[in-house]
């Protein structure tokens, strides 16, 4: 027998379903000018993605939606935060397919830095197109213009409207860029295939982890889950294309998998993400710490199968290259950034904290000095998985545990701008969904997520200026990782009496 849901509760779901289906829609619209450069088939395509996602999330109850795990606030926080993203998203998709109507881009965010010429996603377009070709796809002929002194600011070169950026990733990442590069061999349409796959994986990402996390929690998270599209972090990489978020959903994404035994699909995502950025590796040492053998011994073995499948496609030499880059990378020395006194200050990585005492005349501040503060700082994060990896934690807190890893884990790499708060703003979500949603913490979580966001009102502010204004966000992350370390979920009357939590085995998690 079963009960009728009530009319506002479906309204409510129905909601949601199109939200979400609006959300792949406007990904779907960009990838397909991507790809067929057809005006019939950037409407037709992106209506029929709307329509199947939306009869999909709404008829087929994917996602969990427990209408006695919200409040009155929650819901109108979510929509809020819901129209804010798409809004944002949609304004963003013309600037994607249009880069002459530079109106509609983010423009210039928390001082210089962020214009509208800057994009990340053309390192990876050069880089996927020259490595057959050249030698070393981390040589500086390739990404800009002869200097005069190797100190000054870096001059890029230019591709269409766009500055182009320095490659800083080991070889294997070049497997998805090279095959997007097939449907869309030039830079502006590859640029939109890349705009869609990136933000339809993120959004894949919060989707599955809501899911994973229980009716009610999964509930929350849901519907919280429009603040990480709302942040002005998340649609700033995705419009200069930054591969940071993208990497932090595969690897949330490959963890679910992982954890409802589907190791093909979760080794693939996990080991493609490891070797694309180093840092979801610590992932591997939660796994093996577990002792969940099955599910290393697929990533081990298909990260084996990605290097082969890179090497097969593009030689031995951009592996040659990355062993000398290295040491420039982990010390780093190959980020021109740090050539920039207003790229220094917005720098979120531990190591980099080293460079921006600099600002402030402080002695002895070198690469050097930055090296050393990265080794101590690594055995701190392995510690701090080891520490994690080892506690049996409620299904609800799973998510908050592979989260708090990556951000504790992104932490180590010398350069790390604002993109790197996007998981903190999604752990802050992930943690608000496991307690009950009171005003009182709701309004909480939207001061946190407002530091979190905090935009420098200055055109042109002092480095120094900067550096002491982010100190509020840097607190706010180091804040949510411990509380991630120390939390238990919530569990009210009503939440104990609709479902009962328990630990998961090792054999499921």
């Amino acid at each position: 027998m079963t009960t009728e849901v009530p009319k506002e509760q479906r309204t409510e779901r129905a909601l949601i379903a199109l939200s979400i289906a609006c959300a792949f829609a406007i990904f779907a619209f960009a990838g397909t000018v991507g790809v067929t450069r057809s005006v019939l088939a950037a409407v037709l395509v992106p209506a029929g993605v709307a329509v199947f996602v939306a009869w999909l999330f709404w008829r087929r109850s994917l996602l969990p939606f427990k209408d006695n795990a919200t409040s009155r606030p929650l819901k109108v926080v979510s929509g809020l935060a819901t129209i804010a993203a798409l809004a944002q998203l949609a304004r963003l998709c013309v600037f994607i397919v249009n880069p002459a109507a530079a109106g509609y881009a983010m423009g210039p965010l928390r001082g210089p830095g962020l214009v509208t010429a800057h994009s990340c996603v053309s390192a990876y377009f050069v880089a996927a197109r020259s490595a057959p070709q050249v030698t070393n796809i981390y040589s500086d002929d390739l990404y800009s213009l002869p200097s005069e002194k190797p100190e000054a600011i870096r001059k890029p070169k230019r591709i269409e409207p766009f500055n182009i950026d320095v490659y800083e990733y080991p070889p294997p990442f070049l497997i998805l860029p090279r095959a997007l590069a097939v449907p869309a061999p030039d830079f502006l349409h590859f640029r939109m295939v890349w705009f869609a796959l990136n933000g339809a994986v993120v959004l894949s990402g919060l989707l599955v982890v809501a899911r994973i996390m229980g009716p009610f929690a999964g509930t929350r998270a849901l519907l919280l889950s429009p603040l990480v599209f709302a942040s002005d972090h998340t649609i700033s990489t995705l419009q200069i294309g930054n591969l940071q978020a993208m990497v932090i959903a595969l690897a949330m994404l490959a963890m679910v998998f992982l954890a409802r035994g589907r190791y093909l699909s979760g080794g693939a995502l996990l080991a493609y993400a490891t070797l694309s950025k180093i840092f979801p590796g610590m992932l591997i040492v939660y796994l093996l710490v577990r002792r969940r053998w099955r599910a290393l011994e697929w990533t081990v073995g298909l990260s084996t199968a990605l290097v082969v499948i890179s090497l097969l496609d593009t030689g031995w030499a951009p592996y040659h290259a990355f062993l000398h880059q290295l040491p420039r990378l982990l010390g780093g020395e190959a980020f021109p950034a740090f050539r920039n006194p207003a790229s220094i200050a917005k720098n979120y990585s531990v190591p980099g904290m080293v460079f921006k005492l600099q600002l402030f005349g402080l002695p002895g501040t070198s690469f050097a000095a930055m090296r050393i503060v990265g080794w101590i700082y690594t055995p701190i994060v392995l510690a701090a998985t080891i520490i994690l990896a080892r506690q049996r934690r409620h299904r609800d807190e799973q998510p908050i545990l592979w989260l708090a890893i990556l951000i504790v884990a992104s932490l180590r790499s010398p350069f790390l701008p604002g993109y790197g708060v996007i998981p903190a703003v999604w752990l802050l979500t992930l943690l608000t969904a496991t307690l009950s949603p009171t005003m009182k913490r709701l309004c909480v979580m939207l001061l946190a997520w407002v530091v979190l966001n905090a935009a420098i009102p200055l055109l042109n502010p002092d480095p120094r200026l900067i550096s002491i204004a982010l100190l509020a966000p840097q607190a706010v992350i180091v804040i949510l990782v411990v509380l991630a370390f120390r939390h238990r979920p919530e569990s009210s009357g009503t939440e104990a009496s609709g479902e009962r939590r328990s630990v998961l085995a090792d054999s499921t998690v």
